[in-house]
């Protein structure tokens, strides 16, 4: 057993005019006297041509963009990037990666990048792939990964090492990559992952282990916090808005046509509302953010019937998890499980919706309609990834190794205003980012759509009330963050 070590508290570096630095740990925190070596970059050839091969130690990346001349600089992270010195002789490194949680364009991008950025610029020769998830560290057996063996697999959707939901016990894992000798771990996952990793973090520490944990933030949905996005998102919404065109097709084939795609979004409409806006065929986008209704003057359905008298057809994009609160008491009954990552299920409310809209329609409005409803889900998740992802998950890559090789640990690698930086686990797992719907984009939709709000005038003050910043404006104390359970 090593070193007893209490808890990790969040590193908080001020200066003037209000700036203040949100640090992530180091392994020099809690191991004294770690030696040093020189970063084999300075005679890399691919850097050769950089004027300036290091990131300076105290380079940081501000979080709010906007400022006035008498506001504070605010909060800081501290930027992604290759150091002078490094930790670890890069023949003593034994790196594991991992995946969890659900699919999403771009994990075998940041896979490969990840085995090929250790390889090429570092000269590290021994990584290997947890097979199946979090469960996969003390169940099954690794996956060797050579630039060789990772060198088209980008190519491919979904991801080579597998993947589950759940699956986490804190002592299996901490007790596997101790007695596999791993000092570099590499974690891909949404929200629920990064809580995960955090928890890996502290019991490394907690043990004095010469280990790094470093993040990956995953998530289709977009809803991860601070950053600017999440890789595979620009893919999902490339994606999504063929399936939006094939709806409007079929909806233009015919008299009173209806096209209903549903797209993925339990708790954030990103996707929905960047689709929406991507696309310019759709009519009316639903999002879990924004509530409204479907009977009665300004209702959904008064809306469509409007639509359809105007111009014979109409398109709709609903998320997954909007409208949850309109389902009927057995339904939502019939939903109160979860699935084995703790996220609440949902019934399908495409289906649903559809239901309703035809028997509105054909009983009461006696009006004969002709919906097509498309769930394109697992084809978006299922794709490869599109140039935009592959650069970005390339960036996410590299990064996320620079700072394992630099000491790093406990950080999640992301864009804050378009630089690369390292951001502490806290801030991720803190809450959910979400659209506004009292925000400038919301309103870019309204009036591209031009559909109702759905929203009194009660509602829009509420909303304003408890309105939160958007990502990029953020600049608040850090919550106390939270914690999972763990056997």
């Amino acid at each position: 057993m090593g070193l007893e070590i209490n808890s990790w508290k969040p590193k908080i570096v001020t200066g003037e005019f209000g700036y203040t630095l949100e640090d992530v740990p180091h392994l020099s925190d809690y191991i004294p006297n770690l030696p040093t070596y020189p970063n084999p970059l300075q005679d890399n050839p691919a850097y050769s041509v950089v004027r300036q091969y290091f990131v300076d130690f105290d380079d940081t990346v501000t979080q709010k963009i906007v400022v006035h001349k008498d506001t504070p600089r605010g909060t800081h992270f501290r930027r992604a990037g290759p150091r002078q010195k490094i930790y670890f002789e890069p023949d003593d490194v034994h790196a594991c990666i991992v995946t969890c949680g659900g699919l999403c364009p771009g994990l075998n991008t940041v896979i490969r990048e990840i085995v090929c950025g250790l390889h090429h610029m570092y000269g590290v020769s021994r990584v290997e792939g947890i097979n199946g998830g979090y469960r996969g560290f003390y169940s099954r057996n690794t996956i060797s990964l050579t630039p060789k063996s990772v060198n088209d697999i980008h190519k491919r959707g979904g991801t080579v090492l597998g993947t589950s939901r759940g699956g986490h016990d804190t002592k299996k894992i901490v007790d596997c990559i101790q007695d596999r000798g791993f000092n570099q771990v590499y974690i891909i996952g949404g929200d629920g992952t990064q809580k995960g990793a955090a928890v890996i973090f502290e019991e490394i520490r907690r043990r004095g282990l010469k280990v790094v944990v470093a993040g990956i933030p995953k998530t289709i949905d977009n809803d991860i916090p601070v950053i600017d996005k999440s890789f595979g998102f620009d893919s999902a919404v490339e994606e999504a808005e063929r399936a939006i065109t094939a709806a409007h097709v079929e909806a233009t084939s015919t008299e009173n046509g209806i096209g209903l795609v549903k797209l993925m979004g339990r708790n954030s409409g990103f996707i929905a509302m960047h689709a929406t806006l991507a696309s310019r065929d759709v009519d009316c986008c639903l999002i879990p953010e924004s509530p409204f209704y479907l009977e009665g003057p300004g209702g959904l359905f008064e809306y469509i019937e409007k639509r359809l008298k105007e111009f014979g057809h109409m398109v709709i994009v609903i998320a997954e998890g909007a409208g949850q609160d309109l389902l009927s008491k057995s339904l939502l009954q019939s939903a109160n499980g979860q699935d084995a990552s703790g996220n609440k299920l949902l019934q399908d409310v495409g289906l649903w919706i559809s239901q309703r809209i035809k028997d509105h329609f054909s009983k009461k409005r006696k009006m004969e309609i002709c919906l097509k409803y498309i769930d394109p889900t697992y084809m978006i998740r299922a794709i490869p990834s599109n140039a935009s992802d592959n650069v970005y998950c390339t960036l996410l890559a590299q990064s996320v190794v620079h700072g394992a090789m630099a000491g790093y640990t406990g950080y999640t690698s992301g864009l804050v205003n378009g630089r690369q930086a390292y951001i502490p686990f806290h801030r991720i797992n803190e809450r959910q980012n979400k659209v506004v719907i009292t925000d400038r984009m919301w309103a870019r939709l309204l009036s591209s759509t031009n559909q109702p709000s759905f929203l009194t005038t009660k509602d829009v003050i509420q909303a304003n009330e408890k309105k939160e910043p958007p990502t990029q404006l953020l600049d608040e104390s850090f919550a106390n963050g939270e914690t999972i359970k763990t056997n």
